[in-house]
């Protein structure tokens, strides 16, 4: 094997011993072993050309032993020696200036971009920038060759087309040499170096091995899936990358798990989500639920989706947001009476208590937990919105509003499920709620604390999770001292009184609650 680097992007320069930057060997070939992969690491020093948006190419030759890979060697057989040529500096649109600053000008930096570390794509540079895109050279730190273990019979004419732009085939006999690849699916975006008159030398690691047809085919298709879900919005730049970072840094027995457990976590999340819908449209009374956590859990979830579209984010996230949105609004329509009010110049909607909320002390009891805790959660949202103002960076007034109520709802988020404690102390019951839903819901908490020990989060992110353990925990205590109340409704709107009445005699008031549903 021969590997030169060239600016030029045919090669012809054989006797030029400063492009040859490495050689070797008695590489064998479809032999598996330890002499079979090769590596090499050195320092490359760039030229001014190669600075200034220059542009540099690997060419690499392989030819069997004793036979040269210039074709102007009189030992030259043009049936021993191939070769292939792989550009080692891509250019990309320039890492795009954050336009965040600092809303009250009293930061030094206020008046500078923040400089995004991530690489755009070539789309979301004509989609999403106003002016001209810039344009720069990076250099590939690695450089990675692999000889493809292929001795399949091809027909004529019917090579597969995710392998026939890489099949080199001699015209005269018919045969292929073996393939080249060039393997950059372990090459992130993060390990490019951005050229410029600043760089001084270059790190280049070099790799040569062979690799198993089954193998190259499981990368190319990887790679094109990832193109695929970015070209439909639901996967954005990045994503890939980070999912390769798992691979590369992450335990493998650690990584089973983990996708096990996040198995386990998509199962429990929708027998919750099922048993919830379950619960609401079964539900015929409001009697012991807090219709004021309804509304605020539909708030919550109606900001988290504005501060997803704000943000640029995937449409496969947001659609999932938007739907959980409007499942929450209907959850409103369920506790109480939405009506149209068509008496002024706009229609707009007026909500109203349903009876068998107001008509007892559940409603009373809602309204002194919302009063006290809405005390507690304004100071929370006040100081926490002041702090994003003083020392965060914000696109506008508009994202600084959007990230601080996000930040709310995920740190304080816990405050909404108060209310429903308070309501079940003051009634001594807890047979009108969802105790199915919400026993999935506390086996995806106990998920959530195994990932908050096995995968890298902020720190508020991780109390948030073990927060919700305690409410759940209060939950469960609450189960277990307050016994089962006959007299009281449980969650289907029926309670153990009701078997005892006589055949066809319906209570009243249960004839009232299903005209008002």
């Amino acid at each position: 094997m021969w590997f030169y680097l060239s600016e030029q992007e045919r090669f012809n320069d054989f006797n030029n011993e400063g492009a040859l930057i490495w050689h070797e060997t008695n590489i064998p070939y479809a032999i598996w072993g330890p002499e079979s992969t090769r590596s090499l690491s050195l320092k490359y020093y760039p030229s001014e050309a190669l600075k200034h948006n220059g542009t540099l190419y690997a060419h690499v030759f392989f030819a069997r032993s004793g036979y040269p890979p210039d074709p102007s060697d009189p030992e030259y057989q043009p049936l021993a020696a191939f070769g292939r040529t792989h550009p080692v500096v891509v250019y990309l649109p320039k890492s795009k200036t954050d336009k965040r600053k600092s809303l009250l000008g009293n930061s030094e930096d206020s008046k500078k971009g923040e400089v995004v570390s991530q690489v755009v794509d070539d789309s979301q540079a004509d989609s999403k920038d106003d002016g001209p895109v810039e344009w720069i050279s990076y250099w590939k730190p690695n450089v990675t060759i692999n000889l493809v273990d292929d001795f399949t019979k091809y027909p004529h004419n019917a090579v597969p087309p995710n392998i026939a732009p890489y099949l080199n085939v001699e015209p005269t006999s018919g045969n292929y040499f073996p393939t080249i690849s060039f393997n950059e699916f372990w090459l992130l975006r993060d390990k490019l170096i951005a050229l410029n008159e600043t760089v001084e030398e270059l790190t280049l690691n070099l790799e040569v091995g062979p690799i198993s047809m089954t193998k190259w085919q499981i990368f190319m298709q990887i790679d094109q899936s990832f193109q695929v879900h970015r070209s439909y919005g639901s996967m954005i730049e990045g994503e890939a990358d980070e999912l390769k970072r798992v691979f590369l840094e992450g335990n493998p027995y650690l990584l089973v798990i983990t996708m096990v457990v996040s198995m386990l976590h998509s199962v429990f999340d929708f027998l919750a989500f099922k048993n919830d819908i379950q619960f609401w449209n079964k539900n015929k009374s409001m009697e012991g639920l807090s219709a004021k956590s309804v509304v605020v859990s539909f708030i919550s979830q109606l900001i988290v989706f504005l501060y997803l579209l704000d943000n640029d984010t995937s449409w496969m996230i947001l659609g999932s947001s938007g739907v959980g949105c409007c499942i929450e609004f209907w959850k409103i329509g369920k506790a109480m009476h939405i009506e149209i009010d068509r008496s002024g110049r706009i229609p707009m909607l007026r909500f109203r208590d349903r009876d068998s909320y107001a008509g007892n002390k559940t409603k009373e009891y809602d309204d002194l937990a919302m009063k006290y805790l809405s005390y507690v959660l304004f100071l929370l949202v006040a100081c926490s919105a002041v702090y994003s103002l003083m020392y965060e960076r914000h696109k506008s007034w508009y994202s600084w509003i959007l990230s601080s109520l996000t930040s709310c709802v995920y740190m304080f988020g816990f405050i909404m499920m108060c209310p429903q404690l308070f309501i079940n102390y003051k009634l001594k019951s807890v047979a009108h709620l969802p105790w199915r839903q919400m026993t999935y819901k506390f086996l995806n908490t106990i998920i959530d604390d195994l990932f908050a020990f096995v995968i890298k989060m902020p720190m508020l992110h991780r109390l948030s999770v073990f927060r919700d353990d305690l409410i759940f925990l209060i939950y469960i205590y609450q189960r277990w001292v307050y016994p089962v109340d006959r007299s009281r409704v449980n969650e289907f709107g029926f309670g153990g009184e009701d078997d005892q009445a006589p055949a066809g005699e319906v209570p009243a008031i249960k004839e009232e609650e299903k005209k008002t549903n």
